[in-house]
């Protein structure tokens, strides 16, 4: 079995920090550097490719941040503290995270799988008396095992093999996302089979007319993981967000924030529980209730400032156009069947993940010895 050294985390990387320019100049916001923030972490994903914000040079140059380089790794260390994600290009960040720079010559993919296993480690020795954060201090305090170079490498491969398909998969899904909102576009936006016209028989109507809208219900217990009697995934306004022991939905559903966060539609078609906070859309024209719930304006139907509410009400009152049943049909059928590989290869991520996650833990503790392993 390959020696495995215990060490503080400390000795084993550089600690960047981040920072925001302190006035709000206009010239120093909205130039090609991307500028990462809490927000930006998305899903669980290795990669952050996409931020809200982009900076300049002047105010790089007016900022404490530093630019983060290519599979460097970035961590948040306030709020939502631990979400960890590698860097793809150079980018800037905000006070909010710490970038974190491989020394020693420990193999970048592989310190951000340690990094990823330690996240509870981390989480247990964050300082901070009203919000939790990560200091310089919580890295000297974690205790980490690294084996060799050429294990760490076989650990970063086998490990990066999963998330390669993982996101492969998410490319796919992405396409077949814009495939079906460009045929529902040219169908019944731009009337491409009547001529650039929209057809007299089709009708203006609203979206109850074609379509249910129920509210999600308080869960009868919370879990934040999976457990034995905690099975069921329970949605709430932007994603699942944690599991329950019983479902209130097992058909076909689709789902948006009631309360919260707005402009999410999930889809789901096995057992769940829909929480409080969201609304509940059922339709025998599921994908063309599907993309237009994807176009709705939910700000202009906000109801509240200090927290957004969107009712039954507003959502049923949505004005739609109602095309005759055979073109309606027709859209269900194509789209169905794109969003059917989807949903496929959602269920595979899903699997894939849950490999991934088991592995983790036993091959950074060395419990699965990989050292007579050629890859």
């Amino acid at each position: 079995m390959a020696k495995w050294i215990r060490q503080e985390l400390i000795n084993c990387v550089d600690l960047i920090s981040g920072g925001t320019p302190k006035t709000t100049i206009s010239e120093y916001w909205d130039g090609n550097i991307p500028w990462i923030s809490i927000k930006d972490f998305n899903n669980d994903r290795r990669y952050v490719y996409q931020t809200e914000k982009h900076i300049s040079e002047l105010g790089l140059k007016n900022s404490s941040t530093k630019l983060l380089q290519k599979d460097d790794i970035i961590i948040s260390a306030r709020g939502t503290i631990g979400e960890i994600a590698m860097i793809p290009f150079p980018m800037a960040f905000n006070q909010s995270c710490y970038g974190i720079r491989g020394k020693n010559g420990i193999n970048k993919t592989f310190l951000y799988y340690l990094l990823k296993n330690s996240i509870t480690q981390l989480k247990a020795i964050t300082h901070g008396s009203v919000f939790d954060t990560i200091t310089k201090d919580t890295f000297t305090g974690l205790i980490v095992s690294l084996p060799e170079k050429r294990i760490q490498d076989s650990i970063a491969d086998i490990l990066s093999y999963i998330d390669d398909k993982i996101e492969i998969n998410e490319k796919v899904n992405d396409n077949l996302e814009q495939q079906v909102s460009a045929i529902y576009k040219a169908w019944f936006e731009d009337f491409n089979l009547s001529g650039g016209i929209c057809p007299t028989s089709w009708k203006q109507g609203t979206l109850a007319d074609i379509a249910t809208v129920t509210s999600g219900k308080r869960p009868p217990m919370k879990s934040a993981e999976r457990t034995d009697v905690a099975t069921v995934p329970l949605v709430g306004a932007a994603s699942v967000m944690g599991f329950t022991s019983e479902a209130n939905h097992s058909n076909k559903i689709l789902v948006t924030g009631r309360v919260g966060t707005h402009g999410v539609v999930q889809r789901f078609n096995s057992p769940c529980w829909t929480s409080d906070n969201t609304l509940v859309i059922t339709s025998n024209l599921y994908e063309y209730t599907y993309q237009i719930l994807k176009r709705i304006d939910y700000r202009s139907m906000n109801r509240g400032s200090t927290q957004p509410l969107i009712t039954q009400s507003d959502m049923n009152k949505v004005p739609i156009l109602i095309p005759n049943q055979e073109i309606l049909q027709d859209f269900e059928t194509l789209a169905g069947q794109l969003m059917a590989q989807l949903e496929s290869n959602l269920v595979e991520n899903s699997k894939l993940a849950e490999l991934r996650d088991t592995l983790l833990p036993k091959l950074m503790s060395g419990e699965i010895d990989i050292s007579d392993i050629q890859l």
